[in-house]
């Protein structure tokens, strides 16, 4: 029995949903953690595309229990949505779990959102705008709604006041936008309470109860290591907690039960949105990985920023997670280029380093140190094991083994289940792997 997280080990977008959905075969609950509908992930299951915004992968598997943890920010709305898609995709979703204390994006959050960044101008984030930030604001004021306030008319009436009140006042005062009615947001909410309630539980009881059973319970993170609220490159990050130590505050449970932790990282490095970037590209390389890669958004559909793979974020991201293994995506999208380059250092003020500055305005002046690696040229993506590998695209592994620090567990190649390479089981393998 092990207990596993899973984490974005960059900026988010790696391919996390994949590692996941091959994850939850061996695990009997997936929890996420954190993040809201501002994260997405595909899965492609016989050439279908299912696009998920809250509900773990792990929904795939009808045995599985998928729990949307405390540290969650949950849009009703779109989650009944996705529920509603599953469905009509003919998934059963009666191990579908809610947490009756996750807080709710309502619709001032959306609102105000937008609003603000839009205010920002040359200062923006470059949020999704759908309402996160917000939500986490008045989360951390303790003036927020819960799952639970969707389940009694008088109890969402009575939370409502001072919130509703305030954000209306700063809509009209503002931000010139007409104030939204109580009555109608109760009502609409009211009925998505009714239709959630079936699956709204206890989370820390749920999980307690499932880890004395001895359960192999998957800790699922959205987002990534470089946009952590404390330890990303602030402000350009998002509103919660995606590395590894968030698990225990979004699930509601102590660090001795987590077994092992899995970084997820691409064979090079997208980024979204604003904030300093620098191994990113520009010109017909950046176009190539793009365009290979899929790079647009599951949430937002915007193009992704690419760069070569920067290996001191993949030393901070170990570090900083307690990494014991490294899954890596989208090896593919490198088959057809002839040279290959990894950041193995910054210049910072005319100085060498090799650690990663958590101060934004210092990475912005970073120079990447590049080491050149020969490509492959040849296609990867019917590879199923280590030897079917090119022996270029086995030394780029290695070569990123060995600059992590950190062994090497799976490997993609695609986007379809089947496109994979697993080095070790992270769930029921030894705490090892066979990739350094």
């Amino acid at each position: 029995m092990a207990n596993v997280v899973v984490i974005g080990a960059q900026w988010g977008d790696e391919g996390k949903g994949k590692i996941t959905d091959l994850l939850s075969r061996s695990a009997d609950v997936v929890v996420r953690y954190q993040g809201g509908v501002n994260a997405g992930h595909t899965i492609v299951v016989d050439n279908k595309v299912l696009k998920l915004h809250l509900i773990p992968s792990g929904i795939l598997y009808k045995n599985t229990t998928c729990l949307i943890g405390s540290g969650t920010v949950v849009d009703p709305k779109v989650l009944l949505r996705e529920i509603d898609m599953l469905r009509e995709n003919g998934i059963d979703i009666s191990g579908l779990k809610l947490s009756s204390t996750s807080h709710v994006t309502m619709p001032y959050h959306r609102i105000l959102d937008e609003a603000m960044e839009k205010e920002r101008g040359n200062h923006k984030i470059g949020t999704t705008g759908r309402g996160i930030g917000p939500t986490y604001a008045d989360k951390s004021q303790r003036n927020g709604v819960r799952v639970r306030d969707l389940l009694a008319k008088n109890r969402l009436k009575d939370v409502l006041q001072v919130p509703l009140k305030e954000k209306n006042g700063l809509l009209e005062k503002i931000y010139k936008i007409n104030p939204l009615n109580e009555a109608e947001i109760i009502e609409e909410y009211l009925e998505f309470g009714e239709r959630l309630k079936p699956h709204v539980v206890d989370c820390t009881r749920t999980i307690h109860s499932a880890s004395i059973n001895k359960k192999n319970i998957l800790f699922e993170g959205a987002q990534g290591t470089l946009l952590d609220l404390d330890h990303g490159t602030y402000p350009f990050v998002t509103s919660s907690n995606p590395i590894s130590g968030g698990a225990c505050i979004g699930a509601g449970v102590g660090p001795t039960l987590i077994d092992r932790v899995i970084g997820v990282a691409k064979a090079y490095t997208t980024r979204v949105g604003e904030g300093p970037f620098p191994t990113e590209l520009q010109g017909s390389i950046n176009d190539q990985l793009c365009d290979r890669g899929g790079e647009f958004g599951t949430t937002t559909g915007r193009r992704r920023r690419c760069g070569w793979f920067d290996g001191i974020i993949g030393k901070y991201a170990v570090q900083v997670n307690g990494l014991d293994c490294l899954a890596v995506t989208k090896l593919d999208v490198l088959d057809e280029l002839d040279e290959i380059q990894v950041c193995i250092a910054y210049e910072l003020n005319g100085e060498k380093i090799d650690y990663f500055p958590t101060n934004s305005d210092d990475l912005r002046k970073c120079k990447p140190i590049f080491k050149k690696l020969r490509g492959w040229q040849c296609s990867t993506a019917d590879c199923r094991k280590l030897s079917d590998l090119p022996d270029g695209a086995m030394n780029y592994l290695r070569f990123l083994a060995e600059l992590m620090e950190v062994p090497i567990a799976i490997v993609s190649l695609g986007a379809n289940r089947d496109q994979t390479i697993v080095i070790e089981d992270p769930i029921h393998g030894p705490k090892r792997a066979l990739l350094r």
